[in-house]
């Protein structure tokens, strides 16, 4: 069973629903045979790269919201990421361009460290306050999870994998995803957001069910 997922390292609920999903794969007593593939997305493709402006600043201004009204939105997600074993820290994040981080991800995937990588840059965005759009970083950030230094260093200097997060990006506008998290199972079932742990376990225990009740080809047991 696949599951893609497009995701952003800057995205509070990317976070919140990458660790709901993972709870619901415990659950989930046929985790074994579910691959999980993370594919890019982002969230501000307006900003221009290199720019970096105030988490709250932003917001604040692209949702024509006060500052009282996004320090309760925070509040509020801050809380439910608490809930998952999350300790965010929004007021130290900032809103960049996330093209790199995405080529490193990718790079990482081709090594087989994907997953890590994305958990990692995660982590260093939305807890740690990490400045991801900084090419050091990125660079650090991948070694620590498996990258060679030499190989993430090229990658970051360079526009390699670019043309691999397009593809994501494309696909993404192709399915009709303009938020994420997006969880799509086996290109049959698609959810949005940061669901509930029983939404996900569900999804995986009706695909099992339906796999299982497929007419098996001639020659196979």
């Amino acid at each position: 069973m696949l599951v893609e997922v497009w995701s952003d390292v800057v995205c509070p609920w990317c976070y919140i629903g990458k660790r709901r999903f993972e709870t619901a794969l415990r659950a989930f007593d046929g985790a074994a045979d579910v691959e999980v593939v993370w594919r890019s997305f982002m969230l501000n493709p307006e900003q221009p790269k290199g720019a970096v402006d105030d988490h709250d600043t932003y917001l604040a201004r692209k949702m024509g919201a006060s500052h009282e009204q996004i320090a309760e939105m925070n509040a509020r997600v801050t809380s439910l990421a608490a809930a998952e074993g999350l300790d965010y820290h929004l007021e130290t994040c900032k809103v960049i361009n996330t093209m790199d981080a995405h080529r490193v991800l990718h790079l990482a995937t081709s090594l087989g460290v994907g997953t890590q990588a994305h958990e990692r840059l995660l982590r260093a965005q939305l807890v740690e306050g990490q400045l991801l759009e900084d090419p050091g970083t990125l660079v650090r950030l991948a070694v620590e999870v498996g990258v060679p230094e030499a190989r993430a260093r090229e990658v970051v200097g360079s526009d390699a994998f670019t043309a691999e997060v397009v593809a994501d990006l494309e696909e993404a506008q192709a399915l009709g995803i303009h938020g994420v998290p997006f969880f799509v199972f086996d290109r049959q079932y698609g959810v949005s957001g940061a669901q509930a742990v029983e939404t996900f376990v569900s999804v995986l225990e009706r695909l099992r069910s339906e796999a299982a009740a497929r007419p098996k080809p001639q020659g196979q047991a």
